[in-house]
């Protein structure tokens, strides 16, 4: 019974984390910019793929991420405390803006080259949700569950539920822009940045104490 109760806090952890860095609400004018002028079907389309792609490397680092460490000979700590600054500048940049205006010219860019052909894959899927700040957390919350079923079952639900907020997000995108507006959109991002920085620091505080225990 006693794992419940770690299951639980660390389900919740992994999920705000990946919540907060892939930030749903946030994709939405942006998918709006990159699907304009296609039917719904098209961008119905467009989110599913999206959404299936990014959800696949999500899992594919959660699974073999500490393989490809233990390849390079990275430690979990290490990459834990690499990972929390990584995930701080992340936050940052989300609340100082500049995080949503590099998203805003990466998608110009993709669809002046790609006509939206691609869109899904790039810049949608990769680097939009599963950039680099995903990745990084995804592997940072599955280096604490390798060894228990129970919290890799909790991490893969999280990906699920965080997809699926994704997906759903896509599919309201226009209403959901409306109702936040210009400053419910910013007030927003700068929330989320704020918990995301303190996610960051105790990323970096576990990292270091987990070298001092093991030196």
């Amino acid at each position: 019974m006693l794992l419940w109760p770690s299951t639980i806090d660390y389900f919740l952890s992994a999920l705000t984390t990946l919540m907060v860095t892939v930030d749903p609400p946030g994709l939405a004018p942006i998918f709006l910019s990159l699907t304009m002028g296609m039917t719904p079907k098209e961008q119905r389309s467009v989110a599913l793929r999206a959404t299936l792609i990014a959800a696949g490397v999500m899992v594919g680092f959660a699974f073999f991420g500490q393989t490809v460490l233990k390849a390079l000979g990275i430690s979990v700590p290490a990459f834990r405390i690499a990972g929390g600054l990584l995930l701080f500048w992340i936050s940052f940049e989300m609340i100082f803006e500049i995080r949503n205006r590099r998203k805003t010219n990466v998608a110009s860019t993709a669809i002046n080259e790609d006509h939206i052909r691609n869109v899904a894959a790039f810049p949608l899927a990769i680097p939009l949700m599963a950039g680099p700040g995903t990745i990084t957390a995804t592997m940072l919350t599955a280096g604490t569950a390798y060894g228990d079923p129970l919290k890799l079952s909790a991490l893969m639900l999280v990906i699920a539920i965080v997809s699926l907020s994704c997906l759903l997000t896509f599919f309201v995108a226009e209403k959901l822009s409306k109702v936040l507006g210009v400053t419910g959109n910013l007030v927003l991002t700068r929330l989320l940045g704020v918990i995301l920085a303190a996610l960051a620091v105790q990323f970096v505080i576990d990292g270091v104490k987990a070298v001092i225990a093991a030196g």
